[in-house]
């Protein structure tokens, strides 16, 4: 046993010394504008701006609603034959893959772009110009994401760039909501389990910003239940009605700390038949969210005081007449995480930036690079270009000046890591 258990602490300080010479390795991005090839890619991303504002409406005008992104998908996998890129497929999971070879199968740095938004099925996605502005919900999040990563791929190609190591494009299913990230799940632990040595995640933001934290979040459905009535005949029952009013009530006065910033919200409630009747059935949803899990749990165990609570006071009040039960069920997890600003990847692309003459902005979020962080594997989110506003909203809208700065500095990034 100790002789197995020294070899597995072995296998797993080789692995950790593997993952550090991968980036140590890593070559500066102010030495690269140096490079002919490199020089050249980042000159063809701006000069193909226009194409790229142009493929980003259109994809965002391809429906990708929730748990239904498989028109989108296709789309970007023709894009990726269209490009050149090797190994494409689309997994289990609806995940899009293809691979750029370098000479070496290692080190491997994938860049991922989601192809979902947050807009259900019917939703108008046609987007309207005017001048700079692209207006459409999923304009920024993920069109350009998804636009951006293909500026990238074709800049390379058109710069002639040859790397040592491979880079893996991913465009994933799942980012949003209630997708809890399932396809960087699958990504990292089914379908390149193993074979990730630093990922970087594009979304909408300016080419400044860096995201080095994750957001992590709990997710749960409560439902009450109880035998139900006629609000008059059978006055005096346990209401599960009544039961959820008074467990919101006590999520309302939760405390929970300024730092890390942790956060609760109630945001959706359904339940009862009619005004006349005693509900035999209702439910609310609620989103947790901390930048620590520590915090995370610290704020579900007040969570699930208050559920408990509010199911013992209602049926107290009515002495267990046709007593309420309650079912509280998961339906979301987003680890939290961190990659350090200290970290060979951040600073990788700190440098970056500001190569491209711009200066680094770090923040936390919940990207797709949550799981990476969590399982300690090399992870940043790096914004488009651009500027998007009002996501997640009817009248997103994005701001082109200067947007091709977004994926100059991903590609001066990911270059830098595989050279």
């Amino acid at each position: 046993m100790k002789s197995l258990l020294r070899h597995s602490l072995f296998g797993c300080v080789v692995a950790l010394l593997s993952a550090t010479s991968i980036l140590s390795a890593a070559v500066e991005p102010a030495t690269l504008l140096n490079d002919p090839t490199v020089k050249a890619a980042l000159a063809a991303v701006e000069r193909n701006e226009p194409e790229t504002l142009n493929l980003q409406a259109r994809l965002t005008e391809i429906p990708a609603p929730p748990f239904n992104e498989t028109a989108r998908g296709l789309e970007v996998k023709r894009l990726f034959e269209q490009l050149g890129l090797k190994d494409i497929r689309v997994d289990k999971v609806g995940n899009v893959i293809g691979v750029r070879p370098g000479a070496l199968a290692k080190p491997n740095v994938v860049v991922a772009a989601h192809l979902d938004t947050v807009f259900p099925e019917g939703t108008d996605v046609r987007v309207k110009r005017d001048g700079k502005f692209l207006r459409a919900p999923g304009i920024g999040d993920d069109g350009r994401g998804l636009a951006a990563m293909l500026s990238v791929i074709r800049a390379l190609d058109e710069g002639g760039v040859k790397t040592t190591g491979s880079i893996t494009f991913v465009a994933n299913v799942g980012e949003e909501g209630l997708g809890d990230l399932r396809g960087v799940k699958e990504l990292f632990n089914v379908t390149l389990k193993g074979k990730i040595d630093s990922f970087i995640s594009i979304e909408p933001g300016s080419q400044n910003r860096i995201t080095n934290a994750g957001v992590g979040s709990y997710r749960y459905r409560v439902t009450f239940k109880g035998p139900g009535g006629h609000s008059y005949g059978a006055f005096g029952m346990a209401n599960p009605i009544h039961a959820l009013g008074r467990a919101i009530a006590k999520i309302g006065d939760i405390t929970v700390p300024a730092k890390p910033k942790t956060t609760f919200n109630v945001g959706r409630i359904n339940g009862g038949t009619s005004v006349n009747s005693i509900a035999f059935e209702t439910w609310f949803e609620v989103d947790m969210r901390s930048e620590t899990m520590a915090a995370l749990d610290a704020v579900r165990d007040q969570f699930n005081a208050a559920i408990a609570d509010s199911v013992k006071a209602e049926n107290a009040r009515w002495k267990n007449r046709g007593a309420v039960s309650v079912d509280i069920e998961m339906v979301g997890l987003r680890p939290a995480g961190q990659t350090p600003e200290d970290s060979s990847i951040v600073k990788i692309a700190s440098a970056s930036v500001t190569a491209m003459g711009g200066i680094p902005s770090y923040g936390a979020g919940s990207t797709d690079s949550n799981v990476p962080m969590q399982l300690s594997i090399p992870a940043v989110t790096l914004g488009g270009g651009g500027e998007s506003s009002r996501a997640h909203s009817l009248d997103e809208s994005f701001d082109s000046t200067n947007s091709h700065l977004g994926p100059q500095a991903v590609l001066l990034t990911v270059v830098a890591l595989v050279r």
